[in-house]
């Protein structure tokens, strides 16, 4: 192999080192958003309400802060304004984040397969027998992560927007549920029931 050849090769291999930081930096979830936002409304001012178990949450020092955080700044980079008080809103955000591990079934386990492959004699007459691979060393499916989203009108209370955001991983920093939060807002003010991907880069 040449020096042309070989620079070529490092080339290759940076840009394919700089294109893998850049998926770890990207955060892709499966959005859904329903509603109708009344035609010419703004986003306007907004105030995220508690719900008592979400107040009772946050008394304890529960994860109600960081959520409330990352909603913040996705809604305000939406457009939204922050409210000092819900009656000076326009909008009042309801959130909810949740995040759902798997156990890994005990058939997944080598102990049951008693830390080697196996066979299965057929019948005497057919002189036949069936292999099996053990399944190895699995590991639980990585947890899903949800986050929701609903906007209400504050002065008649009725649901204007919703969006729910689901993505695969095993982080829960606070950028990951941001990037979720904006992937949710990112059809606003329109509204696309069917599932689609959106992907959002990770802030630090």
């Amino acid at each position: 192999m040449n020096r042309r050849q070989l620079s070529a090769v490092a080339l290759a291999a940076a840009l394919a080192a700089l294109s893998g930081c850049a998926s770890l930096n990207q955060l892709t979830s499966e959005v859904s958003s329903y509603g109708q936002w009344p035609a010419g409304r703004g986003a306007g001012s907004y105030f995220i309400e508690r719900l008592p178990s979400q107040a009772a949450q946050a008394a304890a020092g529960g994860v109600m802060a960081p959520l409330e955080a990352a909603a913040h700044g996705a809604l305000q980079s939406a457009g939204f304004k922050q409210a000092p008080s819900l009656e000076a809103a326009d909008v009042v955000v309801q959130i909810g984040a949740r995040v759902t591990r798997y156990d890994i079934s005990p058939w997944a386990d080598p102990l049951w397969w008693r830390w080697g492959p196996r066979y299965w004699r057929g019948p005497a007459w057919t002189g036949q027998r069936f292999y099996s691979t053990p399944p190895g060393w699995r590991t639980a499916p990585p947890p899903d992560r949800e986050v929701a989203i609903l906007l209400r009108d504050r002065a008649s209370s009725v649901p204007l927007w919703e969006a729910r955001a689901v993505s695969t991983g095993i982080s829960t920093e606070a950028s990951v549920f941001r990037a979720m939060f904006s992937a949710a807002l990112s059809d606003f003010p329109n509204a696309k029931p069917q599932s689609h991907g959106v992907t959002i880069t990770l802030t630090p």
